[in-house]
């Protein structure tokens, strides 16, 4: 409620004396002078100085000796003291009283007297008045009036309520300011992404400029938000800080991110203990996330109690997380629990997994199907996986295009191969992109295997005979291998040696041999026995032939046999037999016999 008058009766006269900006040492002389001043002239009957020097006395709270004062202007038709009277009357419990002061002030003209009678009507619940005096007092430029209209409006959904807070914030009113930049926010995007709309997002920094700039500490904590989002992380940090200095926890603990992130984790943890101890839940999680990874659990949980006490349910979720990684699956159970029952999504996919690996497949499927339907992508991809486990396909295909479409890498690839099973290559590949593009290695070895099977025919090339160009699927089989896919390496392998390049060919089998692929063992052997080297390619065609590999085992009963180390060479050719496929073991027989019969000649 304004105690003073309107601007033309008290700012524009001199009547209200503003403050000077001096400290109270030097204003109170003033203000003793100032008061003697009035009193004198209104013993003479002067109407003004009576209605001043009961303002001066109101504002002071000296109601006894405002009161007589105030009641002599107001005779004498002065609409200032009349509202102000009214003032006096509310403060003293005489609420019908003021209003009718208020009434009389304001048919006279009073702007704020206007604005305080309609709030009087809001209060007692009478919309329709308390519009009509709020709208008085509104088109008069009463700054307080505009936003009061605004708020009632608003809160009736009326549609010329942003007029009325748009009018207020021209004005000077700070909260008026907020509002309306909150409500030109909401209009945008979750992360204040405006599309299209670039001028809404404009507008609603401005307006949070112009409220953070008059002290308004949430405007400054959204502003410092929305400069984050962009890249001013200078700028944001200093928003934050005024913000927080202020008091508001939610700055505090966004600064402390801010800091976190440049580097300056000593004073992040600053600013999260005093966000936390003004009950920021978010900052609690952070200390505790901080205490974690210093190795100091028990201080940890001490802060993810505290979130949880704050009203936060990632604390329940994190304390779920600490007690796992400690091997304490009860406690985990249980503060998992607590995290998925609050609707924490993260939290009922854990408790599912932990379910899972306990055995109780019956009593993770129904919290996978919550944490799934609240939107986790990991919980959908999981529940493809649990039902696949069950033949049930259908299922679990329903469930991995749920979790693919949302992004999981996984689950991508999964769906692709279920495509490529039922023979829709063209959607397979597109999952396969898509997986492929998220970094899986297997999706991209399976894409460049589809793209491999459409190519044309490619003209024989002389080992060693470079050429440069590379097609698609090689640049996939590529990317795979230089992920560690072993057999995407043996195929690159042997793409560059059906190129020519014989040494990035040995590079390959090299590196897909040495992490255990029989394959690339075997056609290193291959490589090197061509290029001479023959004693060395016995040596991975062994490595080959002992991880089960029947074409290894054959070229060594033959390379044993041309050395004369016939019972060697039998003892391979016997493992060839064993090995197969049906090919080789029909060869690698045909050579033991022979050989068998030389050692018995």
């Amino acid at each position: 409620m304004d105690v003073m008058g309107d601007k033309a009766t008290l700012f524009e006269t001199g009547r209200f004396v503003q403050p000077s900006g001096r400290d109270g040492a030097g204003e109170a002389p003033d203000d003793a002078a100032e008061e003697v001043r009035q009193r004198l002239a209104a013993e003479a009957g002067d109407v003004e100085a009576m209605s001043v020097l009961g303002a001066l006395l109101l504002r002071r709270g000296d109601l006894d000796g405002a009161e007589p004062h105030l009641r002599a202007a107001t005779a004498a038709g002065d609409r200032a003291a009349a509202n102000n009277l009214g003032v006096l009357l509310h403060q003293r419990g005489y609420a019908d009283d003021a209003a009718g002061w208020w009434r009389i002030a304001a048919v006279a003209g009073s702007a704020a007297a206007a604005h305080a009678l309609g709030r009087h009507h809001r209060e007692r619940g009478d919309e329709p008045a308390a519009e009509y005096w709020l709208r008085q007092s509104a088109e008069q430029g009463h700054p307080l009036g505009a936003y009061a209209l605004a708020d009632l409006l608003e809160h009736r959904g009326d549609v010329g309520a942003e007029q009325w807070m748009r009018t207020a914030a021209e004005r000077g009113h700070r909260e008026a300011a907020y509002r309306l930049a909150r409500a030109l926010d909401r209009r945008l995007g979750p992360e204040g992404d405006v599309g299209d709309d670039q001028g809404a997002g404009a507008d609603a920094e401005q307006w949070y400029r112009q409220a953070a700039a008059r002290g308004h500490r949430r405007a400054a904590l959204h502003l410092g938000a929305i400069l984050e989002r962009r890249g001013a992380l200078k700028e944001a940090g200093r928003w934050y800080l005024t913000s927080a200095k202020d008091g508001e926890a939610r700055a505090a603990c966004a600064l402390g991110f801010l800091l976190r992130d440049a580097g300056d984790t000593e004073s992040a943890a600053v600013w999260w203990l005093r966000a936390a101890q003004d009950g920021d839940g978010n900052a609690a999680n952070a200390l505790g996330a901080l205490h974690a990874e210093r190795g100091e659990p028990q201080t940890a949980e001490r802060w993810y109690r505290a979130a949880m006490d704050a009203g936060d349910d990632n604390g329940a979720y994190n304390l779920g997380l600490l007690c796992a990684e400690q091997g304490r699956t009860a406690q985990a159970e249980q503060w998992y629990r607590r995290a998925a029952y609050a609707g924490h999504r993260e939290a009922a996919n854990a408790l599912a997994i932990l379910l899972l690996q306990g055995g109780d497949t019956a009593g993770a499927e129904p919290w996978f199907s919550k944490a799934a339907e609240a939107g986790s992508v990991d919980a959908a991809f999981n529940l493809g996986i649990l039902f696949a486990g069950r033949g049930e396909e259908a299922v679990a295909l329903r469930w991995y295009e749920r979790a693919a479409a949302a992004g999981h890498t996984e689950a991508a690839l999964q769906v692709g191969i279920a495509l490529l099973r039922d023979g829709d290559e063209a959607g397979a590949e597109r999952h396969l992109r898509c997986a492929a593009g998220g970094g899986s290695a297997e999706a991209a070895y399976r894409l460049a295997t589809v793209l491999d099977a459409r190519r044309p025919p490619v003209p024989a090339h002389t080992l060693g005979e470079p050429v440069d160009e590379k097609s698609e699927c090689e640049e996939w089989y590529e990317r795979a291998a230089s992920q560690g896919h072993r057999r995407a390496q043996v195929r690159v392998g042997m793409l560059a040696a059906a190129r020519g390049d014989v040494v990035e060919a040995a590079r390959w089998y090299r590196e897909a041999a040495e992490a255990g692929s029989r394959n690339g063992a075997f056609n290193l052997g291959l490589l090197l026995a061509r290029e001479g080297s023959e004693p060395e390619a016995a040596v991975w065609w062994t490595r080959a032939a002992d991880a089960g590999h029947g074409r290894a085992a054959l070229r060594l009963a033959l390379v044993y046999a041309r050395r004369g180390e016939l019972a060697e060479g039998q003892r391979w050719a016997d493992r060839a037999v064993a090995l197969g496929p049906a090919e080789v073991s029909e060869r690698a027989a045909r050579l033991r016999d022979a050989l068998r019969e030389e050692l018995s000649a």
